[in-house]
């Protein structure tokens, strides 16, 4: 059944692609898919002083699910996927510092955002983690998760999934990317 979910979102993956607008930065292994948003939620000041505020302009980012799902069907460890996930991302950070450096409008892009449930890790990376304060939000997103859980861990319970992985803001400021990722 797993392997039925994850051929028929492969199939459904470009369609999302499109209809998010979504594109993928230059270099092929990048695990990112990313747009720019305008920032809609409360107010943030980051450790190096970056104030986030309604309508600045972000670049969110989006793991590449479906490629990871792929991945992970020859890994049983849990703790092997994460350690897969986080060298992932590691490597395309420099990239996303690269696509902001040659975006039009670099000079007002203030940082980066996710949201995730997988933010054990995310300080060492450079990202600042913040909960997310709307509860219905906070709720749709974990709804949202849910398959993506349920399909990258073969013994967990959905209920295991909603008590023990809550979603999270990833926040990391272009000065803070440049620093840690500039080539």
């Amino acid at each position: 059944m797993r392997d039925y979910i994850i051929s028929v979102w492969s199939w459904m993956d470009p369609l999302y692609y499109h209809f998010t607008r979504l594109t993928f930065p230059a270099k092929e292994g990048n695990i990112f898919r990313v747009r720019l948003t305008k920032y809609k939620g409360r107010n943030f000041v980051l450790s190096d002083g970056t104030e986030i505020n309604k309508n600045d302009l972000l670049l969110k980012i989006h793991l590449h699910n479906i490629r990871l799902l792929k991945e992970f069907k020859s890994l049983t460890s849990e703790l092997k996927k994460a350690k897969l996930i986080y060298n992932y991302v590691q490597r395309s950070m420099p990239e996303i510092d690269l696509y902001i450096q040659n975006h039009p409008k670099s000079n007002k892009i203030k940082g980066v955002i996710g949201i995730t449930i997988l933010n054990k890790g995310c300080e060492r990376l450079g990202f600042e983690v913040f909960d997310l304060s709307h509860p219905v939000y906070r709720w749709f997103k974990q709804i949202a998760f849910l398959p993506i859980g349920i399909l990258s861990s073969r013994n967990v319970s959905v209920s295991h999934i909603l008590k023990n992985h809550k979603p999270s803001y990833l926040f990391m400021s272009t000065k803070k990317l440049s620093n840690m990722y500039r080539k």
